[in-house]
């Protein structure tokens, strides 16, 4: 299995920063190899929490793979967690957590944890993903630093 994790100081707060996380809609937008993301469903948890079912799609020159999950919104706990439902891999796992600052910044941790079904595809694909994934706190960064300013647009269910 690989995994990655990575702790990184940002200059916007953890709820700007969560948000941006859970606007999983925008994702194709900014994110490396995201082309594709549809939401399936959408509902409230018992827990004040907000569980989301996406199916996203991956894309690398001719390599192509979508897969589904459910991401849990915690935003009590300024967490966002992401679960493997189906698709080319075994497993796959994915946490952010957003840490607030006094100055305003905030202290992202991310990680991720996946393993593809097929052996050809670990190893056809697993250097793309593994960059990729590299890359995900900087995209988010950078989307964060090109909207700074913007208001976002509220979650379903917030005001």
């Amino acid at each position: 299995m690989r995994e990655f994790r990575t702790t990184r100081r940002v200059f916007h707060s953890a709820a700007r920063m969560f948000q941006l996380v859970a606007d999983v809609e925008r994702y194709p937008e900014f994110l490396p190899l995201c082309t594709r993301l549809a939401v399936t469903d959408r509902r409230a948890g018992e827990d004040g929490s907000e569980i989301v079912l996406a199916d996203m799609t991956a894309a690398y020159k001719a390599f192509e793979e979508s897969f589904t999950s459910r991401v849990t919104l915690l935003p009590a706990k300024n967490e966002i967690l992401v679960e493997y439902v189906d698709g080319p891999f075994r497993h796959l796992e994915n946490r952010w957590t957003f840490r607030p600052l006094d100055d305003g910044a905030c202290l992202i941790e991310f990680f991720i944890a996946y393993e593809f079904r097929s052996l050809a595809l670990q190893v056809l694909a697993g250097a793309v993903f593994d960059r990729a994934f590299r890359k995900f706190v900087s995209a988010f960064e950078e989307r964060a630093d090109s909207l700074r300013g913007a208001a976002l647009a509220p979650r379903r269910g917030q005001g």
